[in-house]
């Protein structure tokens, strides 16, 4: 085979590659999200409904693929978070105390599960928008600034630290 021929060869094949992540998260039984990343321009100037402080953490990269609880895909790439309170669909701007770096983030999925002192388990991209992938938590400020449909079943009041 001459350059030409194996160059084409990889680039079809990192292409049957990329194009295949999506039908295998279908296959499973799941969908991606059809729903956009918030646009952090829509929200400026907006007060919060709510502000949380706490830490956040972020998802291991090996959940990626695995359904959300709202029936997502988890995909590492996409502005999303968990909260074990907050409604599916919530959109979050999460502050880093010690920088001030932001993020704004949709809600779907339930967590985290560990410290009672995290409040959002964050996704990857997330994180890095965050600066925080090599310390993996921070101190942060979270303002709601949108909150989600509620769903019929309610598991408990919103977590400590809240501020009407």
């Amino acid at each position: 085979m001459n350059v030409h021929a194996i160059a084409t060869c990889t680039l079809l094949a990192l292409a049957a590659v990329g194009c295949g992540t999506g039908s295998a998260m279908r296959a499973q039984g799941g969908h991606g999200s059809s729903t956009p990343d918030p646009d952090p321009s829509a929200y400026d100037g907006r007060e919060p409904a709510v502000v949380l402080n706490g830490q956040v953490s972020y998802y291991s990269d090996s959940l990626a693929g695995n359904h959300t609880a709202n029936g997502e895909i988890y995909d590492p790439e996409r502005l999303t978070a968990a909260s074990r309170d907050l409604p599916f669909g919530s959109i979050v701007r999460v502050i880093r105390r010690d920088t001030g770096a932001r993020v704004v983030v949709r809600i779907n999925d339930r967590g985290p599960f560990g410290s009672r002192r995290r409040i959002l388990d964050l996704s990857r991209a997330a994180a890095r928008e965050l600066g925080m992938l090599k310390r993996g938590v921070a101190e942060v400020r979270a303002e709601v600034l949108k909150l989600g449909k509620p769903t019929k079943k309610r598991r408990r009041p919103y977590a400590d630290g809240l501020r009407h």
